[in-house]
C-alpha cells in the first residue's frame, strides 16, 4: 500500500513480483494470478489516477512474466472522514513445482553454506517499513521493478531448485536485506556471519533496510557456489556475496559505520512479539 500510495504503477507491478518470486523462491514456476484491488473513492481525480497505474502494473508484469490473471476483485470507496485507505493491491500467485523432493525452504540449513544477494543491486528507503517505523514517515521515491531482470530470476529460482544448486532462498520483502538475514536463521534455527560488499556499503540504512523487488536471499553448499555463480553470469543476474551460515547469532557489518550481533534467541523473542 506504501509503495503504490507513492507509485501506483511500481506498486501493482511490485505485488505481481513479490508473489510470484514467493512461489519461484520453494523452485516451483508461477503459472497464474489472481488479484484484489483496494482504494477510496474512484470518483475522486487522485483515486482514479490510482487505479489506473495499479492496473497498468499489474497488466505489464504479468505480460513481463507470461503468467495471466485468472480471477480478481475490486473494493472502492474504503474512506474514513473523507480519507481514503491506501491504494493496496493483493497479488496471489500459483506455482507448479515438478518434484516437491527438490522444494527449496526459506531457513539456513546447514553449518559452512555460503550466504549471497541475488538480483536486483539497488534498493530505496523510499516507501520502506524503515522510513514508517523509525520516521514515521511514508515518503520518497520507492523502487521500480525491472521485469525483464525479475523474469530472469524466477527462471533463475526454478533451474537452480531443479538441479539441486540451491540450500534456502528467501526473498527479500519489508524491512530489506537485515530483516531477511534474521528471517533465514529464525526458520532454520541457525546462525551467519555476513558482511555487505563495500559497493553497498556507502548507505548503510539503505543498503540493510532499503527495499526494492527481485531480490533473494539464497544459501548454497560450498561445492555448488561456483556453479551458481556461472549461472547467474549467464542469466545477466547481479550477485554479492554475503558471508556463510553458522553459529547462534545474526553477525552482520556494513562497512565501519554498521555492526551488529544479535542472538537467535532474541531475535526470536523480538519477532514473536512484533505487532
Amino acid at each position: 500500500g506504501r509503495v503504490a500510495y507513492l507509485d501506483p504503477w511500481a506498486g501493482g507491478a511490485w505485488a505481481v513480483c513479490e508473489a510470484t518470486l514467493n512461489v519461484a523462491c520453494t523452485g516451483a514456476r508461477p503459472v497464474a494470478v489472481t488479484d484484489g484491488l483496494n482504494l477510496g473513492n474512484p470518483e475522486r481525480p487522485e483515486v482514479a489516477w490510482e487505479l489506473a497505474g495499479l492496473v497498468a502494473g499489474i497488466g505489464d508484469a504479468c505480460r513481463a512474466l507470461d503468467v495471466p490473471v485468472v480471477g480478481g476483485n475490486v473494493s472502492l470507496y474504503n474512506e474514513w472522514e473523507g480519507v481514503a485507505v491506501y491504494p493496496t493491491p493483493v497479488v496471489v500467485a500459483l506455482g507448479v513445482l515438478d518434484d516437491v523432493r527438490r522444494a527449496v525452504p526459506p531457513g539456513f540449513v546447514r553449518e559452512g553454506d555460503l550466504v549471497a544477494l541475488i538480483g536486483a543491486s539497488e534498493a530505496s528507503l523510499g516507501a520502506s517499513e524503515f522510513l514508517k517505523v523509525a520516521c514515521g514517515r511514508v515518503a520518497g521515491a520507492p523502487a521500480r521493478p525491472d521485469l525483464h531482470l525479475h523474469r530472469r530470476l524466477v527462471d533463475f529460482l526454478v533451474s537452480c531448485a531443479r538441479d539441486g544448486l540451491l540450500r534456502s532462498a528467501h526473498d527479500l520483502s519489508e524491512g530489506g536485506l537485515a530483516v531477511a538475514l534474521a528471517e533465514a536463521c529464525l526458520a532454520g534455527g541457525l546462525g551467519a556471519r555476513c558482511e555487505l560488499p563495500a559497493g553497498l556499503c556507502a548507505n548503510p540504512a539503505q543498503a540493510l533496510f532499503g527495499e526494492a523487488p527481485s531480490r533473494v536471499l539464497v544459501s548454497v553448499d560450498p561445492r555448488h557456489y561456483e556453479a551458481l555463480v556461472r549461472r547467474s553470469r549467464d542469466l545477466d543476474l547481479p550477485l554479492h556475496f554475503l558471508g556463510e551460515v553458522g553459529g547462534s547469532a545474526l553477525r552482520l557489518r556494513a562497512g565501519e559505520a554498521a555492526k551488529l550481533q544479535v542472538p537467535l534467541g532474541e531475535l526470536k523473542a523480538h519477532w514473536e512479539v512484533a505487532p
